[in-house]
């Protein structure tokens, strides 16, 4: 049996032993690696290798080339900057062991690849010296765990995480046939110089596009899921 199922199964072993399995204290949970856990400047070959599914990305949206680890970045193609986009996953195997051992709570906490519990489309970026020069954190809409409607909140929690001040924000102006959702309309663009150095870019959008309406024009009844609602989050170094 592999050592990560040895451990794991230890785990249940002791909290099923010791009667604690239904309510596990915080330092007892085991983690998994998260976005948060790649530090920009790093090589390739020094990253955790604790994710899983990697492969070629496509600017947050679905795989490409499937990849073995972070190593096999040249096999992507360089973008206009001459980044190499590698997609990523978060293990689940610790959210089958909590379904195993009917661990709610846990089931929640490591269900789906996530940020802030919003289900996203994660992307690490490669110059040609082989360094991971960026992360890319584009909302997931094709994840049903959570309501899309509320995807572009997700910038709320990125500008606490990198701080709310300091940023400079654009809203654009609605193009022909774009309308608000409601009463709401989000099309802005924010960019923030931190320490390190580097650079958060984040693209925020909430509103009809054309051709997307509330209710159907012609059977008069409420539409499901016609509307625009992303985020695209983008930390890279300053050279």
């Amino acid at each position: 049996m592999p050592l990560r199922h040895l451990i794991l199964t230890g785990f249940a072993a002791i909290w099923l032993a010791s009667g604690a399995a239904a309510q596990p204290q915080p330092n007892d949970r085991p983690a998994r690696a998260e976005v948060w856990d790649l530090k920009l400047g790093t090589p390739a070959d020094r990253l955790p290798d604790q994710f899983t599914d990697y492969a070629c990305g496509t600017n947050g949206g679905p795989p490409s080339i499937p990849l073995t680890g972070w190593r096999e970045f040249r096999r992507c193609r360089p973008d206009a900057a001459g980044l190499r986009e590698v997609y990523f996953r978060y293990d689940d195997e610790l959210e089958y062991w909590a379904k195993a051992n009917d661990l709610p709570t846990e089931i929640e906490r490591y269900s789906g690849t996530k940020v802030y519990d919003f289900p996203v489309v994660l992307s690490a970026l490669f110059d040609e010296a082989g360094t991971l020069a960026g992360l890319r954190i584009v909302s997931d809409p094709r994840d049903t765990t959570r309501s899309r409607d509320e995807a572009y909140a997700l910038r709320n929690f990125l500008t606490a995480r990198f701080g709310r001040d300091g940023w400079n924000c654009t809203d654009l102006p609605p193009a022909e046939g774009e309308e608000p959702v409601g009463r709401t309309f989000i099309k802005q663009d924010c960019n923030k110089t931190l320490d390190g150095p580097s650079r958060a870019v984040m693209q925020t959008r909430y509103f009809r596009k054309k051709g997307q309406y509330q209710f159907d024009p012609q059977s008069s009844k409420e539409t499901k899921g016609q509307f625009e609602s992303t985020v695209h989050f983008e930390l890279t170094l300053v050279k």
